[in-house]
């Protein structure tokens, strides 16, 4: 979801990718690759800066250079063509890229949990997602969205038709805080820590306990073309970031200080209050075909994919 509202224009991006990868290296010299993000830098991709700035990417020779997205970045076209070696996708939007016809492969899950959420306004009185019928609710306008409502209410028992609908865009913390619908969708790891940080009381409702299978909402992906001439620096990348993201999780303030310097511009109380909230979905761990099996007929299922997913060649850990 969060891939899907962070898509840039690809010429931005090309000319300062153009050279990643290794190039013509001297022997023995750090291996350079280029990594793409799915959104601007945040808490969840803490472990990423912690792996850069404690050593571990550099241990694993590698020179790693961090790409913030540009409006429209399409990551997996960048993929394919060769103009980045890794990139942090959305589970969806690893999907949907497949569907289109481009071969990215996801090599680990960076946050393992789903993270949209719908998240209710404890004045409006819900209670429980069903409760929703007859309300009005915010949403963005992206198809992920209309995905998280009906699988909420229809898992509770509800009828997702009765709900109205309000395209808010991307406003759901100052719509709830002004009482302009009675819930949104939004991310409980962003706009539901920031709404709680702003003493605005509220219930959160995430999707994987209300329908959807607890799918890693971040993945970190590559080419099968990297993945099959470049394995040893699949497999030392996936290894670096394994390590960052272990190291967040038992060190947190340091995380977060390896973050802020890497991107003074963060504000300091936003990343600490998402990187507590984020710690409990960040202990790597590997892909569940059976969890993966499962999210793929999720997403058919609530029309963010029109085939059946090939999940074996969409995911494979080195």
């Amino acid at each position: 979801m969060r891939g899907l509202t962070a898509l840039l224009a690809v010429a931005l991006l090309l000319a300062g990718l153009a050279g990643c990868g290794g190039g013509d290296a001297e022997p023995g010299a750090p291996s350079g690759a280029t990594l793409v993000l799915d959104f601007i830098p945040n808490a969840a991709h803490a472990g990423i800066y912690a792996a850069q700035r404690e050593g571990y990417y550099r241990d694993a020779g590698l020179r790693l250079t961090i790409r913030q997205p540009g409006e429209s970045t399409d990551a997996p076209k960048l993929l394919a063509a060769g103009r980045t070696d890794f990139a942090i996708l959305d589970i969806h939007d690893l999907g949907i890229a497949r569907e289109r016809g481009v071969d990215v492969v996801g090599v680990m899950p960076i946050v393992q949990r789903p993270l949209a959420a719908v998240i209710a306004s404890s004045q409006s009185g819900v209670a429980r997602p069903r409760e929703l019928e007859g309300r009005e609710v915010g949403v963005t306008g992206l198809p992920s969205d209309e995905a998280v409502v009906d699988s909420e209410v229809s898992a509770d028992g509800g009828k997702p038709e009765e709900v109205k609908r309000v395209t808010i865009g991307f406003n759901a913390v100052s719509s709830l805080a002004a009482g302009k619908v009675a819930a949104a969708t939004g991310f409980w790891n962003a706009e539901g820590v920031e709404l709680r940080r702003r003493g605005v009381p509220v219930r959160i409702f995430k999707v994987n306990e209300y329908g959807a299978p607890p799918y890693p909402e971040l993945v970190l992906v590559a080419s099968r073309q990297t993945i099959e001439q470049k394995s040893k620096l699949v497999s030392e990348m996936v290894e670096a970031t394994k390590r960052g993201y272990a190291f967040a999780v038992a060190h947190p303030s340091r995380a977060l200080a390896d973050l802020l310097a890497e991107v003074p511009s963060l504000e300091r109380p936003d990343q600490a209050a998402q990187l507590r909230a984020l710690l409990p979905v960040l202990l790597p761990a590997p892909f569940r075909e059976p969890v993966l099996q499962a999210w793929a007929k999720w997403d058919l299922e609530h029309g963010l994919l029109e085939k059946p997913l090939d999940v074996e060649a969409a995911f494979a850990e080195p």
